[in-house]
């Protein structure tokens, strides 16, 4: 690990926004959810939620470009569970669906916490989902095709959500607590090692200022 690379992990994960993020409803396709994935980390959200009902969840597609390693996916088995969650933790869940209540996405505050819940590209956002949201947006459409690729869509409104949280400086400050920062920096710089001290269940060894491991890992 080079000094230059820690500073860059630093960096990075001090601009990880924690009260923005995607909610995913039974978006099924794996390039789909690695396409939203690589937007998430380019707009620093530090983590999606997802809603898969089927056996399983998908495997990522290369379309991720290796993001899947910095942004944390949690599944949930249900919408209920999902909407609940986020909702306790302050998120206002806003349902990207053409529905007559809908609101163009760029009238919105995403300085708030938000929580964006995006449907399958078919069928949109489910009936039981929708009666769960807080509100309707809406990406105008100025043809003849009335919907976006889901991953395309997702894009569009998380890079609004970033102008308007750099425009108010939220990438200037760190949202992370010191615990989880340290915690996720470790396991960023060191994912084998980390991996090694959570199977042991052994604390993780301290880094000093250039990312060097200040203690020997037990063995």
């Amino acid at each position: 690990m080079s000094p230059e690379r820690f500073e860059k992990l630093r960096n990075t994960l001090s601009r990880r926004q924690l009260d923005l993020t995607i909610l995913t409803d039974q978006v099924h396709k794996p390039h789909n959810i690695s396409a939203i994935i690589r937007s998430c980390d380019a707009v620093g959200v530090h983590r999606i939620h997802t809603v898969w009902n089927e056996a399983g969840f998908p495997t990522f597609h290369l379309t991720s470009g290796g993001s899947r390693k910095w942004v944390q996916v949690k599944p949930h088995p249900t919408i209920g569970e999902a909407v609940s969650e986020l909702k306790g933790a302050g998120m206002r869940v806003l349902a990207a669906h053409p529905c007559p209540e809908a609101v163009d996405f760029r009238s919105i505050d995403f300085t708030q916490p938000s929580a964006i819940l995006m449907g399958a590209e078919l069928d949109g956002v489910g009936p039981e989902a929708l009666a769960l949201a807080d509100d309707y947006i809406v990406i105008p459409m100025m043809g003849l095709v009335r919907s976006l690729n889901v991953s395309v869509a997702a894009a569009i409104i998380l890079f609004e959500a970033a102008r308007q949280r750099r425009e108010a400086g939220f990438y200037e400050r760190r949202q992370m607590g010191e615990e989880e920062y340290t915690r996720t920096l470790f396991e960023w710089a060191y994912p084998e090692l980390a991996e090694y001290c959570q199977r042991h269940e052994l604390p993780y060894p301290r880094l000093d200022e250039d990312g060097e491991l200040l203690d020997e890992i037990p063995h």
